[in-house]
């Protein structure tokens, strides 16, 4: 099945949630490369709004339509003069982000896993909102390159708070102060793409229908603990893992986990 859901009408970016409860998230500016302009940002954190709410979601495969994944900031945007009422940059409008790290990090901050896919061209930006994903599937072709020196600019997009654990430090500078571009193979040797495949979208799609027919709350419940897991401290860890089993175990939907692995049936899940 398909939902409009209650994202607005717009060239942005679409939803569509299927009856397996993966909900297929595109970036339509295909015409210009997805490229970010402010409308974009907007719509991207509509979208992720909306997701962050909706019933019976397990799953998020975010791909980009046309020849892109995402090429980054429109360039028409460095001449755009800043409304006098726009927030400053080191204001914390959504949570612990501003606007524009938001459109990355929310992706980090669904309670479900987010497969993303890339292909095309994924620059600067682009490659941040997909670094926000749990897991990035990359064309081995796709051109990829942490771009904001080139423009003089620092990653702002919630990259560096993204990038720890994937990528080594060294390496992660080198990429940064230089801004070379790389391709997909080499982003699975560097950490910044999980899996190579000819065929990202269907490859994101195929993890995402395998987590959706995993038991919901445990799924969220792992995505808690990884969110946590370099930030705290080996008790903190051990006492969540506690927390997280203690609320799953031995609820109807840890039983038909049980029940349907030990009759080798799909599972019933009850979503969230």
């Amino acid at each position: 099945m398909s939902h409009a859901l209650t994202l607005s009408e717009n060239d942005r970016i679409s939803i569509e949630l299927g009856g397996d409860g993966v909900a297929q998230v595109r970036l339509t500016r295909g015409d210009k490369m997805n490229a970010l302009d402010p409308e974009m940002f907007e719509r991207i954190i509509e979208a992720g709004s909306v997701l962050h709410n909706m019933k019976g979601l397990r799953a998020v495969v975010l791909s980009g339509e046309g020849n892109a994944f995402c090429a980054g900031l429109d360039t028409a945007s460095f001449a755009r003069t800043p409304s006098p009422d726009e927030p400053e940059l080191t204001e914390r409008t959504y949570g612990n982000s501003n606007k524009f790290q938001q459109v990355a990090m929310q992706w980090r901050k669904l309670p479900v896993p987010v497969i993303a896919a890339m292909h095309g061209v994924c620059f600067g930006g682009g490659l941040q909102i997909a670094s926000g994903a749990d897991i990035r599937i990359a064309h081995p072709e796709t051109r990829m390159a942490i771009m904001e020196l080139k423009w003089g600019l620092v990653p702002d997009m919630g990259g560096y708070a993204l990038w720890r654990g994937l990528v080594r430090d060294d390496v992660l500078r080198e990429l940064v102060y230089t801004n070379r571009e790389f391709n997909g193979e080499e982003a699975q040797t560097l950490g910044l793409a999980t899996y190579v495949d000819t065929d990202p979208l269907a490859r994101a799609t195929a993890i995402a229908t395998d987590i959706a027919n995993r038991n919901p709350h445990a799924i969220r419940g792992a995505k808690r603990l990884h969110a946590g897991m370099l930030e705290r401290d080996t008790d903190a860890i051990l006492l969540e893992e506690s927390i997280e089993q203690h609320g799953i175990m031995r609820t109807k939907n840890q039983v038909e986990a049980v029940m349907a692995g030990m009759a080798k049936r799909a599972p019933s899940f009850e979503d969230v």
